[in-house]
Protein backbone atom coordinates (compact mmCIF):
# COMPACT_ATOMS: atom_id res chain seq x y z
CA UNK A 1 0.00 0.00 0.00
CA UNK A 2 1.63 3.31 -1.00
CA UNK A 3 2.51 5.82 1.73
CA UNK A 4 -0.14 8.49 2.30
CA UNK A 5 0.58 12.19 2.14
CA UNK A 6 0.69 14.09 5.43
CA UNK A 7 -2.42 16.03 6.35
CA UNK A 8 -2.09 19.80 7.06
CA UNK A 9 -2.21 19.03 10.80
CA UNK A 10 0.52 16.39 10.45
CA UNK A 11 2.66 18.75 8.38
CA UNK A 12 2.70 21.28 11.22
CA UNK A 13 3.34 18.71 13.98
CA UNK A 14 6.89 18.62 15.42
CA UNK A 15 8.87 15.76 13.94
CA UNK A 16 11.33 13.41 15.67
CA UNK A 17 14.13 13.43 13.10
CA UNK A 18 16.82 11.64 15.12
CA UNK A 19 15.17 8.61 16.75
CA UNK A 20 14.69 6.59 13.52
CA UNK A 21 18.44 6.96 12.90
CA UNK A 22 19.78 6.39 16.40
CA UNK A 23 17.46 3.47 17.10
CA UNK A 24 18.97 1.62 14.13
CA UNK A 25 22.54 2.95 14.41
CA UNK A 26 23.64 3.44 17.99
CA UNK A 27 26.43 5.66 19.20
CA UNK A 28 27.96 4.41 22.45
CA UNK A 29 30.04 6.63 24.71
CA UNK A 30 32.84 5.42 27.01
CA UNK A 31 34.32 7.77 29.61
CA UNK A 32 38.11 7.51 29.66
CA UNK A 33 39.41 10.71 31.25
CA UNK A 34 38.39 13.27 33.83
CA UNK A 35 40.71 15.99 35.16
CA UNK A 36 43.59 18.12 33.89
CA UNK A 37 45.80 17.29 30.93
CA UNK A 38 49.42 18.43 30.98
CA UNK A 39 51.82 18.99 28.11
CA UNK A 40 50.83 17.36 24.81
CA UNK A 41 48.13 14.67 24.73
CA UNK A 42 47.76 12.52 21.62
CA UNK A 43 44.44 11.01 20.52
CA UNK A 44 44.92 8.38 17.82
CA UNK A 45 42.48 7.57 15.04
CA UNK A 46 40.82 4.14 15.14
CA UNK A 47 38.17 2.67 12.81
CA UNK A 48 34.64 3.50 13.93
CA UNK A 49 35.94 5.62 16.81
CA UNK A 50 35.09 9.25 17.51
CA UNK A 51 35.60 11.50 20.52
CA UNK A 52 33.57 13.93 22.58
CA UNK A 53 35.71 16.21 24.74
CA UNK A 54 34.40 18.72 27.26
CA UNK A 55 36.79 21.54 28.11
CA UNK A 56 35.40 22.57 31.50
CA UNK A 57 37.89 25.30 32.40
CA UNK A 58 40.91 27.05 30.92
CA UNK A 59 42.26 27.33 27.39
CA UNK A 60 44.18 25.09 25.02
CA UNK A 61 45.53 24.63 21.53
CA UNK A 62 44.36 21.73 19.35
CA UNK A 63 46.45 20.59 16.38
CA UNK A 64 45.76 18.26 13.46
CA UNK A 65 47.86 16.83 10.69
CA UNK A 66 48.09 18.94 7.51
CA UNK A 67 45.19 18.41 5.07
CA UNK A 68 43.27 16.34 7.64
CA UNK A 69 40.23 18.60 7.30
CA UNK A 70 40.08 20.79 10.42
CA UNK A 71 42.55 23.67 10.92
CA UNK A 72 46.12 22.57 11.64
CA UNK A 73 46.11 24.77 14.74
CA UNK A 74 43.00 25.77 16.68
CA UNK A 75 42.91 27.96 19.80
CA UNK A 76 40.04 27.15 22.20
CA UNK A 77 39.60 30.04 24.62
CA UNK A 78 36.41 29.19 26.54
CA UNK A 79 34.61 26.13 27.97
CA UNK A 80 33.61 24.13 24.88
CA UNK A 81 32.53 20.82 23.40
CA UNK A 82 34.87 19.27 20.83
CA UNK A 83 33.12 16.57 18.82
CA UNK A 84 35.03 14.29 16.44
CA UNK A 85 32.43 12.21 14.56
CA UNK A 86 35.02 10.29 12.53
CA UNK A 87 38.44 8.81 13.24
CA UNK A 88 40.87 11.73 13.21
CA UNK A 89 44.23 12.02 14.93
CA UNK A 90 44.49 15.14 17.10
CA UNK A 91 46.68 16.65 19.79
CA UNK A 92 45.86 18.79 22.82
CA UNK A 93 48.56 21.26 23.86
CA UNK A 94 47.98 22.37 27.41
CA UNK A 95 50.66 23.73 29.76
CA UNK A 96 50.07 22.76 33.41
CA UNK A 97 49.87 26.41 34.50
CA UNK A 98 46.81 27.02 32.33
CA UNK A 99 44.59 24.99 34.66
CA UNK A 100 42.57 23.37 31.87
CA UNK A 101 40.21 20.62 32.98
CA UNK A 102 38.70 17.95 30.71
CA UNK A 103 36.07 15.25 30.70
CA UNK A 104 36.49 12.98 27.67
CA UNK A 105 34.65 10.05 26.12
CA UNK A 106 35.39 7.79 23.19
CA UNK A 107 32.45 7.26 20.83
CA UNK A 108 31.80 3.96 19.06
CA UNK A 109 29.57 4.32 15.99
CA UNK A 110 27.61 1.23 14.94
CA UNK A 111 28.81 0.35 11.47
CA UNK A 112 31.88 2.55 11.74
CA UNK A 113 32.35 4.68 8.64
CA UNK A 114 28.95 3.61 7.30
CA UNK A 115 27.10 5.16 10.25
CA UNK A 116 24.75 7.73 8.65
CA UNK A 117 25.56 10.52 11.10
CA UNK A 118 29.30 9.88 11.01
CA UNK A 119 29.19 10.28 7.23
CA UNK A 120 27.07 13.43 7.38
CA UNK A 121 28.92 15.41 10.06
CA UNK A 122 32.06 17.49 9.55
CA UNK A 123 35.26 15.98 10.99
CA UNK A 124 35.24 18.40 13.95
CA UNK A 125 32.54 20.46 15.66
CA UNK A 126 33.65 22.99 18.30
CA UNK A 127 30.84 24.61 20.27
CA UNK A 128 30.91 26.83 23.39
CA UNK A 129 29.09 25.16 26.28
CA UNK A 130 26.81 28.15 26.71
CA UNK A 131 25.51 27.93 23.14
CA UNK A 132 23.29 24.88 23.69
CA UNK A 133 20.07 25.46 25.64
CA UNK A 134 19.63 23.00 28.48
CA UNK A 135 23.12 21.53 28.11
CA UNK A 136 24.36 22.82 31.47
CA UNK A 137 21.90 20.64 33.39
CA UNK A 138 23.21 17.50 31.67
CA UNK A 139 26.81 18.62 32.21
CA UNK A 140 26.15 19.25 35.91
CA UNK A 141 24.92 15.65 36.23
CA UNK A 142 27.87 14.37 34.21
CA UNK A 143 30.42 16.28 36.31
CA UNK A 144 28.74 15.11 39.54
CA UNK A 145 29.31 11.51 38.41
CA UNK A 146 32.87 12.00 37.16
CA UNK A 147 34.11 14.07 40.09
CA UNK A 148 33.31 11.52 42.82
CA UNK A 149 33.71 7.74 42.72
CA UNK A 150 30.40 6.03 43.43
CA UNK A 151 28.90 2.67 42.54
CA UNK A 152 27.98 2.56 38.86
CA UNK A 153 29.47 5.98 38.16
CA UNK A 154 31.24 4.88 34.97
CA UNK A 155 28.10 3.35 33.46
CA UNK A 156 26.03 6.39 34.39
CA UNK A 157 28.71 8.76 33.06
CA UNK A 158 28.68 6.89 29.74
CA UNK A 159 24.90 7.32 29.44
CA UNK A 160 25.12 11.01 30.38
CA UNK A 161 27.75 11.53 27.70
CA UNK A 162 25.26 10.03 25.22
CA UNK A 163 22.65 12.54 26.45
CA UNK A 164 25.11 15.38 25.88
CA UNK A 165 25.80 14.05 22.38
CA UNK A 166 22.08 13.90 21.61
CA UNK A 167 21.65 17.50 22.77
CA UNK A 168 24.56 18.51 20.54
CA UNK A 169 22.98 16.75 17.54
CA UNK A 170 19.68 18.51 18.22
CA UNK A 171 21.49 21.85 18.25
CA UNK A 172 23.21 21.05 14.94
CA UNK A 173 19.85 20.21 13.35
CA UNK A 174 18.32 23.46 14.56
CA UNK A 175 21.36 25.58 13.65
CA UNK A 176 22.73 23.85 10.56
CA UNK A 177 23.58 27.11 8.78
CA UNK A 178 25.28 28.61 11.82
CA UNK A 179 27.25 25.37 12.24
CA UNK A 180 28.11 25.41 8.51
CA UNK A 181 27.03 21.82 8.00
CA UNK A 182 28.13 20.39 4.63
CA UNK A 183 25.41 19.20 2.20
CA UNK A 184 24.08 15.85 3.35
CA UNK A 185 21.81 14.12 5.82
CA UNK A 186 21.99 16.80 8.55
CA UNK A 187 21.13 19.64 6.18
CA UNK A 188 18.28 17.53 4.77
CA UNK A 189 16.87 16.86 8.23
CA UNK A 190 17.16 20.58 8.99
CA UNK A 191 14.88 21.39 6.03
CA UNK A 192 11.24 21.54 7.25
CA UNK A 193 9.83 19.85 4.14
CA UNK A 194 12.63 17.47 3.17
CA UNK A 195 12.88 16.25 6.75
CA UNK A 196 9.37 14.78 6.55
CA UNK A 197 10.24 12.74 3.49
CA UNK A 198 13.59 11.67 4.95
CA UNK A 199 12.08 10.61 8.27
CA UNK A 200 9.44 8.57 6.43
CA UNK A 201 12.15 6.84 4.37
CA UNK A 202 14.14 6.11 7.53
CA UNK A 203 11.13 4.69 9.35
CA UNK A 204 9.72 2.55 6.52
CA UNK A 205 12.52 1.82 4.04
CA UNK A 206 10.70 -1.20 2.62
CA UNK A 207 7.69 0.75 1.39
CA UNK A 208 7.32 1.04 -2.43
CA UNK A 209 8.71 4.56 -2.58
CA UNK A 210 8.41 6.49 -5.82
CA UNK A 211 9.48 10.06 -6.46
CA UNK A 212 5.83 11.13 -6.37
CA UNK A 213 5.27 9.47 -2.99
CA UNK A 214 8.40 11.04 -1.50
CA UNK A 215 7.31 14.45 -2.80
CA UNK A 216 3.87 13.91 -1.25
CA UNK A 217 5.48 13.40 2.15
CA UNK A 218 7.32 16.71 1.73
CA UNK A 219 4.19 18.49 0.48
CA UNK A 220 5.97 19.49 -2.74
CA UNK A 221 5.70 18.89 -6.47
CA UNK A 222 7.91 16.16 -7.89
CA UNK A 223 10.15 18.57 -9.78
CA UNK A 224 10.57 20.99 -6.86
CA UNK A 225 11.23 18.12 -4.45
CA UNK A 226 13.81 16.46 -6.70
CA UNK A 227 15.66 19.73 -7.29
CA UNK A 228 15.77 20.74 -3.63
CA UNK A 229 16.69 17.24 -2.47
CA UNK A 230 19.67 17.17 -4.83
CA UNK A 231 20.78 20.68 -3.85
CA UNK A 232 20.50 20.11 -0.08
CA UNK A 233 21.69 16.51 0.24
CA UNK A 234 23.94 16.14 -2.79
CA UNK A 235 22.14 12.94 -3.90
CA UNK A 236 19.02 12.25 -5.91
CA UNK A 237 16.09 10.86 -3.88
CA UNK A 238 16.45 7.45 -5.57
CA UNK A 239 20.20 7.29 -4.84
CA UNK A 240 19.64 8.29 -1.23
CA UNK A 241 16.97 5.63 -0.74
CA UNK A 242 19.20 2.96 -2.32
CA UNK A 243 22.10 3.96 -0.09
CA UNK A 244 19.91 3.98 3.04
CA UNK A 245 18.61 0.51 2.24
CA UNK A 246 22.15 -0.72 1.61
CA UNK A 247 23.33 0.76 4.92
CA UNK A 248 20.53 -1.10 6.70
CA UNK A 249 21.38 -4.30 4.83
CA UNK A 250 25.00 -4.03 5.97
CA UNK A 251 23.88 -3.58 9.58
CA UNK A 252 21.63 -6.64 9.35
CA UNK A 253 24.39 -8.74 7.79
CA UNK A 254 26.84 -7.72 10.52
CA UNK A 255 24.21 -8.90 13.02
CA UNK A 256 24.16 -12.34 11.38
CA UNK A 257 21.01 -12.13 9.27
CA UNK A 258 20.85 -13.47 5.71
CA UNK A 259 19.99 -11.68 2.49
CA UNK A 260 16.94 -13.89 2.16
CA UNK A 261 15.57 -12.74 5.52
CA UNK A 262 16.02 -8.99 4.87
CA UNK A 263 15.42 -8.49 1.13
CA UNK A 264 11.63 -8.05 1.30
CA UNK A 265 11.91 -6.01 4.52
CA UNK A 266 14.06 -3.50 2.66
CA UNK A 267 11.82 -3.26 -0.38
CA UNK A 268 13.47 -5.76 -2.74
CA UNK A 269 11.54 -8.44 -4.59
CA UNK A 270 14.09 -11.15 -3.82
CA UNK A 271 17.64 -11.68 -2.45
CA UNK A 272 19.09 -11.54 -5.97
CA UNK A 273 17.84 -7.95 -6.41
CA UNK A 274 19.51 -6.92 -3.15
CA UNK A 275 22.67 -8.77 -4.12
CA UNK A 276 22.83 -6.78 -7.37
CA UNK A 277 22.70 -3.54 -5.35
CA UNK A 278 25.73 -4.71 -3.36
CA UNK A 279 27.62 -5.39 -6.57
CA UNK A 280 26.65 -2.05 -8.12
CA UNK A 281 27.35 0.12 -5.07
CA UNK A 282 30.25 -1.71 -3.42
CA UNK A 283 31.83 -3.63 -6.27
CA UNK A 284 31.47 -6.99 -4.51
CA UNK A 285 28.84 -9.53 -3.55
CA UNK A 286 27.16 -9.47 -0.17
CA UNK A 287 28.96 -12.69 0.74
CA UNK A 288 32.37 -11.22 -0.13
CA UNK A 289 31.53 -8.05 1.80
CA UNK A 290 30.55 -10.00 4.90
CA UNK A 291 33.68 -12.14 4.70
CA UNK A 292 35.79 -8.97 4.48
CA UNK A 293 34.03 -7.54 7.54
CA UNK A 294 34.55 -10.77 9.49
CA UNK A 295 38.25 -10.81 8.62
CA UNK A 296 38.60 -7.22 9.82
CA UNK A 297 37.14 -7.93 13.26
Amino acid sequence: MPPSAPTPAQASTPLDRLSPLLERFRVRAHLFHNGPLCGVTHFAAAPGRGFLHVLRRGEMVVTHQPQAGPPERLQVCEPSLLFYARPLEHFFHNAPTEGSDFTCAALDFDGGASHPLARALPPLVVLPLGAVDGLQQSLDLLFAETDRLRCGHRVLADRLFEVVLLQLLRWLLDHSRQAQMPPGLLTGLADPQLSRALTALHETPGDPWSLAQMAQQAGMSRSAFAARFKAVLGDTPADYLAHWRLTLAQAHLRAGRSLKSIAHELGYANPSALSRVFAQKLGMSARDWREAVDEGR
